[in-house]
């Protein structure tokens, strides 16, 4: 174990991260786990003494994380090997934007909107939309994209380098933000005051394709929300697909969110992590309403979750996906995440017993009559 241990450490790919992130958690918990830049000013400017001085006083602890990291990478490993003996391939996800308080920042100061202090002077959002009519105010420091365009996006292109290496498809969150982002000023307590800015384009996702080998990214779009003509542009100019989802799908007479008006090249989903579940979602809407989803799916709405199921896995999308909270039926006490809710969120856990036999077979039975099983090994 120990050579193996010393080859991750050593690995290129790892030590870009690796080293940076040890010593963020050991200095973490020395100062009681407030944030870095409530640290000693040498230590949150990272003045090259000061760095040296923690690594070497804070070797052990700096072990020990690098062993943690390696452990897991080494179990992760094996478990997408195992997948992958099943034909099972395994779908990552990229948040756009990092916090504030992590050892991206802190080891980056120069590529976030940041003061003097290493505080935000504008953060992430987006204005009022489905979830919140004051906006949603995220308060993620903002990317300087002038500055990381000077050195080929590298910062970015390691993110995504590394997120390829343990997943075989990517999510791209909030990916309108590449084309305009929505930019709050730090001190505003709501959303509502933030502005359109635009963000790197096309060139970031250029510059990815020719560090890493030149072929298309292995990538889909969280293209939710307020989508303009300039990202649907810019989706089609890279060919990466979208997200279709169907609870957003009947509060119109022909919303582009309904199976018949898909085109392949998508990604379709009963509802994501930030929707309420299936069936809590249609207990919530208004009898009108309830009426249109029953007509379209042909459902009665007592297994509500199973008809939105059955259109999203016979439609022509080439992905399907579900929460496993639909397939269990589960109501809206399962919900994981409400963007609109600050605390409270990300609590829900599957229970031992809740994946049962009757269920694999009802979801194996309709993806073998849906043409979704797959041939590949």
């Amino acid at each position: 174990m120990r050579r193996r241990l010393e080859a991750f450490v050593e690995d290129p790919a790892q030590r870009a991260w690796l080293d940076d992130w040890t010593l963020y958690a050991s200095l973490k918990a020395r100062f009681r786990g407030v944030a870095w830049t409530d640290w000693d000013a040498a230590l949150a400017r990272r003045e090259p003494a000061s760095i040296d001085a923690a690594r070497a006083e804070l070797g052990e602890e700096i072990a020990y994380h690098r062993f943690e990291q390696f452990l897991f990478f080494e179990q992760w490993d094996r478990l997408r090997a195992e997948a992958a003996s099943r034909g099972i391939r395994i779908l990552g996800d990229v948040p756009i934007y990092v916090a504030q308080d992590s050892a991206d920042v802190w080891s980056n100061r120069e590529l976030f909107q940041l003061d003097e202090n290493g505080l935000p002077t504008v953060v992430a959002g987006v204005p009022p939309d489905y979830f919140s009519a004051t906006g949603q105010l995220w308060g993620n420091p903002l990317y300087r994209w002038d500055v990381m365009e000077r050195d080929g996006y590298a910062w970015w292109v390691s993110r995504i380098a590394a997120a390829l290496s343990v997943c075989d498809l990517l999510r791209i969150d909030h990916f309108r933000a590449f084309s305009a982002y929505w930019s709050v000023p730090a001190t505003d307590e709501t959303a509502l005051n933030g502005r359109w800015v635009p963000g790197p384009g096309r060139k970031l996702f250029d510059a990815a394709r020719r560090a890493l080998g030149g072929q298309p990214l292995a990538l889909l779009a969280e293209d939710l929300g307020d989508i303009s003509k300039d990202v649907r542009e810019l989706l089609a100019a890279l060919r990466i697909p979208g997200m279709k989802v169907l609870q957003f799908a009947f509060y119109g007479a022909d919303g582009e969110y309904l199976p018949h008006r898909y085109k392949r090249d998508c990604v379709v989903y009963t509802g994501t992590h930030d929707n309420d579940t299936a069936r809590g979602w249609y207990e919530g809407l208004t009898p009108e309403e309830r009426q249109r989803v029953g007509d379209y799916l042909g459902s009665d709405g007592r297994e509500i979750e199973w008809g939105l199921i059955r259109a999203a896995w016979t439609s022509v999308a080439d992905r399907a996906i579900v929460p496993i909270q639909d397939v269990l039926g589960l109501g809206r006490e399962a919900r994981m995440n409400d963007p609109s809710r600050p605390e409270g969120n990300w609590h829900w856990r599957l229970a031992p017993d809740a994946l049962r036999p009757d269920l694999a077979e009802r979801l194996r039975r309709l993806t073998e009559l849906s043409g979704r099983v797959s041939t590949k090994p």
